[in-house]
């Protein structure tokens, strides 16, 4: 493989982002697929905002490029890449500057109702920002609903288990039945 490949995990707060990409990273290990996985939410995790990145775009982009140099020193080229927001168009800026401007991205949209998203973000928002994060789930739900590019695969995880989720996510890559030993 001479480019990097990356799929993007994007979706509202709630939808299972995180779970499906860890279960995504056990089938391609079970195929032998060589990967690395970034959880795109730390990339950012720091408070306050930098002076003149009030959205942490540019340390995230920052953060990228350095855990992706490393992956790619070793010689992987597959990234399975979960964040809210990461299947938009303004997006695919980030990840051509990160990994090179070849990259393959294939981006999945995981969706779920208002009461699926309500009753998962209640088990796991212990804190003070339940009602915040109920907010913003709804409002990204629509932002990805409009934006997200017409080639993004749409993954519907209502009452559906992981492993049955996962297992589209990962057939959308392509990257399980192709030639698979090494890191390339």
């Amino acid at each position: 493989m001479d480019h990097p490949e990356v799929l993007l995990i994007g979706g509202r707060a709630g939808v299972g982002k995180t779970t499906v990409g860890w279960e995504v990273s056990a089938r391609l290990r079970a195929a032998a697929v060589s990967h690395a996985i970034v959880e795109g939410d730390f990339m950012g995790q720091v408070h306050p905002a930098p002076e003149g990145d009030p959205h942490r775009s540019e340390i995230t982009e920052s953060n990228l490029t350095a855990v992706w140099a490393n992956y790619a020193r070793l010689g992987y080229r597959r990234l399975v890449y979960t964040n809210t927001v990461s299947v938009l168009p303004e997006a695919t800026g980030m990840f051509e500057r990160a990994m090179g401007s070849g990259v393959r991205i294939v981006r999945v949209l995981l969706t779920a109702t208002d009461v699926t998203t309500g009753e998962r973000l209640a088990g796991r928002e212990l804190g003070s920002e339940l009602e915040q994060e109920l907010k913003g789930s709804a409002r990204k739900a629509r932002l990805l609903d409009e934006r997200a590019p017409a080639d993004t695969v749409r993954v519907a995880t209502d009452g559906r288990p992981v492993v049955d989720i996962a297992r589209e996510v990962a057939a959308a890559t392509g990257w399980i039945g192709r030639h698979s030993a090494g890191r390339s």
